[in-house]
């Protein structure tokens, strides 16, 4: 064979590993499980739980070459999944960028490794250099997945919607409802008017900042991890116009302030953990457990060890018992994080578990359901416009 044939062939075959090897590869090992292939829920818990409304507050499911509609063995969730696990509402998150070398400490904003992502998984052009766009790509992944999925899959925007929904799902438990939500808003690229855009999306939950520090104020991994910006305020008075809901996920501690302090909303914090049960630079502090309370918002647990301190469940139980001594357990959530590039004690088919591990623990069915979901039906009912 000629060189220039050897070379070619190699460059072909390296650019199809990087295009269909790749992507695969790098969901199954950034989105493990712990399954323990032993554990049973009761069968008491198994009852209870196939009788409640389950909604979780964040999936990154979106950022990841997968086919919503497929079950997959990579990864956390899918719609089989989210059926088995009796998942009413899954909060579909997007992520626009992600450090290089991304941590809980502290992250400069000048890498990206979502933009090898996009390229690996062969996202339009435009998505390869726009944040935005990778934000309108990603919704309309969610759509095209609710056209193939044979009625099973609905996308929830405003009260009607919703209320529709749990109508519906009364005669069919196959049903599952999606809500979009993004991880930071440097997505905005600095246009206040590109609100608008994501809302003409589908957005109806938004995170201001994500792993650093971005033109509304400061991440709790970021550099400065400042407060809110003038940008910033002017951010958070749109979505309040808009009614969306103020997503506090990894905002720095004087960003979490400052919204506090300006919102007149529900808030709500997607995807954390407590520092009563689990000290660590993005999580909660009482103050602001007690703060997100008040405003009639809520607080979704994370399933990871970042989170709560633990791989298996009992770090789950126990940040969720803590908040109901502080607060109540009616602003808890799930929060799972679910493909957000973390090891989780179980996928969306396992979150029986949980409802047993929370019945166990003394909970009652009642408390149980609002934890599993009744609570976050409760809030979207109340914010989401109509």
């Amino acid at each position: 064979m000629r060189p220039y044939l050897i070379f070619f062939s190699i460059v072909v075959l390296a650019l199809a590993g990087f295009f269909i090897v790749a992507p695969p590869i790098a969901d199954g090992q950034f989105n493990p499980v712990s399954k323990n292939i032993e554990f049973r829920p009761a069968p008491y818990a198994q009852q209870v739980h196939n009788h409640l409304f389950v909604a979780d507050m964040h999936s990154d499911f979106l950022l990841w070459q997968r086919d919503l509609n497929k079950r997959h063995e990579r990864g956390h969730v899918d719609l089989p999944r989210l059926q088995e696990g009796n998942v009413a509402l899954q909060v579909f998150s997007v992520v626009t960028k992600s450090p290089w070398g991304q941590n809980y400490v502290e992250n400069a904003s000048n890498s990206d490794r979502i933009t090898l992502l996009a390229i690996a998984q062969r996202w339009p052009v435009e998505s390869w250099i726009s944040l935005m766009d990778r934000a309108l790509y990603q919704a309309n992944r969610l759509y095209k997945a609710k056209d193939a999925s044979r009625g099973k899959l609905h996308i929830i925007q405003n009260k009607r919607d919703l209320d529709r929904f749990i109508e519906r799902r009364a005669d069919d438990r196959e049903l599952v409802a999606g809500v979009l939500a993004i991880e930071g808003l440097h997505a905005l690229e600095g246009d206040i008017d590109n609100v608008d855009v994501l809302y003409a999306a589908g957005y109806r939950m938004m995170a201001p900042v994500h792993l650093f520090d971005n033109e509304l104020g400061g991440s709790a991994a970021g550099l400065e991890k400042g407060g809110l910006t003038d940008f910033g305020r002017q951010v958070i008075r749109r979505m309040e116009q808009r009614r969306i809901l103020i997503d506090l996920a990894h905002a720095s501690p004087d960003l979490i302030d400052d919204i506090l302090l300006a919102a007149h909303t529900p808030l709500v914090v997607s995807h954390t953990g407590v520092q009563g049960t689990c000290p660590g630079p993005r999580n909660l502090s009482d103050d602001h457990v007690r703060g997100v309370a008040a405003s009639g918002g809520l607080i979704g647990i994370g399933f990871w060890e970042g989170a709560v301190c633990d791989t298996g469940l009992d770090g789950i139980v126990a940040a969720m018992r803590y908040v109901k001594r502080l607060v109540g357990v009616q602003y808890i959530a799930l929060g799972s994080d679910f493909d957000g590039s973390v090891r989780t004690p179980f996928d969306a088919a396992g979150l029986p578990q949980l409802t047993d591990a929370l019945l166990a623990a003394g909970f009652s069915e009642y408390e149980v359901g609002q934890i599993m979901g009744g609570n976050l039906r409760r809030v979207l009912r109340a914010s989401l416009p109509d």
